[in-house]
């Protein structure tokens, strides 16, 4: 691909834009002179500042329709050579159509969540990794970018709230649909053990709207936008989670820590890297279904399996520092 002017479009949610930024650092590293543009949810712009790989962040609220006329104008004026789709679903392949360029990347209709948005792409790449990151670099190879380059820029964040002085242990534990979620005694209990055993507290995060959820008994809450829980994550200790995008973010900086898989693949959507010890039930099976219950698989993940997890990574982590000492 020669193209002056790139669109790129992944609106969300969390982990999906830091798996994305892998294969936008490659498409920016392998064509240097191109223009790349990111249109994102407004909710998510944080984990795009000072990307050194993007020239332009493009905000667009899906919730307002005038947003999508503006939107429409601004990308129609901009004259994008071509459009790469990361989302695959109808309403990002829309806002990619939408720009009007001569080519639209996407993935194979057999891989999209929206078969139908795959009739809006000139070339369809069949992806043959197996991680999404890894999927989404196939997919701008596909698209002429040879030099890959797996980068994770992830800005600085900026203090959101009280947290504790010292070292603490990080959880996020709203998980954007209930069946992927870890009990929220689990968390209470794990709280305990890591006191007790390494005198670290438990910190809760979750955003201002989910702040009365967070009550569990032992820990510590922390509620924050993005940017707060970026920061956050860089000054915890560890971190230990759920598939969701506050673990992914961990695993990008590469923080030690614990995430716990269910009803979701770790192989396709775990923490990238090897900084995250991973703990599947052996009786799970992944299945994406979006119930309004926890998967029986997450409660039969105990606290005390998480705690000798986490506490092995914190060693670990401990030897190295006084070894490079």
């Amino acid at each position: 691909m020669n193209a002056r002017r790139i669109l790129v479009v992944r609106l969300g949610s969390m982990g999906d834009i830091v798996h994305a930024l892998p294969a936008v650092a490659t498409l920016k590293h392998s064509m240097p002179a191109a223009h790349v543009a990111w249109v994102a949810d407004p909710r998510w712009l944080p984990l795009l500042e000072d990307n050194p790989f993007v020239d332009e962040v493009i905000p667009f609220n899906r919730r307002k329709l005038r947003s999508a006329a503006a939107l429409r104008k601004r990308l129609r004026a901009a004259r994008y050579d071509a459009a790469i789709d990361f989302q695959g679903l109808i309403k990002s392949a829309l806002i990619a159509s939408a720009a009007r360029p001569e080519r639209i990347y996407g993935f194979h209709q057999s891989q999209l969540r929206e078969r139908l948005a795959g009739l809006f792409y000139s070339h369809r790449t069949l992806a043959r990794s197996r991680h999404v990151v890894d999927r989404n670099i196939d997919l701008v190879s596909s698209a002429g970018a040879a030099n890959k380059l797996v980068a994770f820029p992830i800005p600085a964040g900026s203090p959101e709230g009280p947290l504790p002085e010292g070292g603490f242990v990080l959880a996020s534990p709203a998980g954007g649909w209930t069946a992927k979620e870890w009990p929220l005694e689990h968390y209470a209990e794990l709280a305990r053990l890591l006191k007790a055993s390494t005198g670290l507290p438990l910190v809760l995060n979750r955003p201002p709207a989910d702040a009365d959820l967070l009550a569990a008994s032992g820990t510590i809450t922390h509620v924050s936008g993005v940017a707060g829980l970026i920061d956050a994550t860089r000054r915890a200790a560890a971190v230990v989670g759920i598939d969701s995008g506050p673990v992914h973010l961990a695993a990008a900086l590469n923080k030690p820590g614990v995430a716990i898989f269910g009803p979701t693949d770790p192989e396709r959507n775990g923490p990238y890297g090897s900084s995250f010890t991973v703990l599947r039930d052996g009786s799970a099976r992944t299945s994406y279904k979006r119930r309004a219950t926890i998967d029986d698989s997450m409660r039969r993940v105990t606290p005390e399996q998480v705690f000798e997890a986490l506490r092995a990574k914190i060693d670990n982590c401990a030897a190295t520092a006084r070894y490079s000492a």
